[in-house]
């Protein structure tokens, strides 16, 4: 982790870092994040969801990000529909879909590291995923993991479509009122229009992990 404190003023003295689909790729986050150069004193941190599954360092990635939460205070974690499906399994909602759905890797990251007292993931980990967000909001910018429903109020968009569409809102061209920021369905590089900034680059797919600096629209990626 990087972060040189300086001083700026007006417009450009908060800046954004929004980090796409992580998915358990721990040592592109770790690369990812010694590359980015955020001010921990001045700028805040985004990361859009979908820490685990697939990739194979669920537990690692979840441990970093729980230790970086408790050095700073400007970062948000939004929750992904992998942390649903999670949520889903442990509470016996739904098991098969999630072990379809790339959870095993999740599972076995967690036994690994299991010391045989309580549930093999921390409770502390538990929490982190209780406290995910859906969305957050900001006077320029709406981050969001996989996309809003055009035409919807903020306020009255449902989780199934924060944390799950995709082609609609994709293909769309519709004002959001401000502009979208989001993960969930990965592109070969970052998706740039005049409505939409998407970024997951597909990191667990043997492609990058990337970052977007915002309002400057400086891409990093590893």
């Amino acid at each position: 982790m990087v972060g040189n404190p300086r001083q700026r003023s007006g417009e450009d003295r908060e800046r954004i870092f929004a980090v796409g689909d992580i998915h358990g790729c721990y040592d592109k986050l770790v690369a990812l994040m010694g590359k980015i150069d955020v001010d921990w004193n001045l700028d805040k941190l985004i990361f859009l969801g979908d820490y685990i599954d697939r990739g194979p360092n669920a537990f690692e990635v979840v441990e970093y990000l729980v230790t970086l939460r408790k050095k700073y205070s400007r970062i948000i974690f939004l929750k992904g529909n992998h942390e649903e499906m999670l949520e889903k399994y442990l509470s016996g909602a739904d098991r098969l879909n999630y072990l379809q759905d790339g959870g095993q890797p999740t599972l076995d990251s967690y036994l690994k590291h299991w010391r045989g007292e309580g549930g093999p993931i921390p409770e502390e980990h538990l929490d982190f995923f209780r406290s995910l967000v859906l969305f957050h909001e900001t006077t320029d910018y709406i981050f969001v993991h996989a996309g809003l429903r055009v035409g919807v109020p903020l306020e009255r968009q449902v989780a199934g479509d924060l944390l799950w569409i995709r082609d609609r809102f994709i293909q769309s061209k519709g004002d959001f009122g401000k502009r979208v920021v989001f993960g969930h369905t990965p592109f070969q590089e970052p998706l740039v229009q005049k409505n939409k900034i998407g970024i997951d680059t597909g990191a667990v797919y043997n492609n990058e992990l990337t970052c977007v600096r915002l309002p400057d629209e400086t891409f990093f990626s590893v």
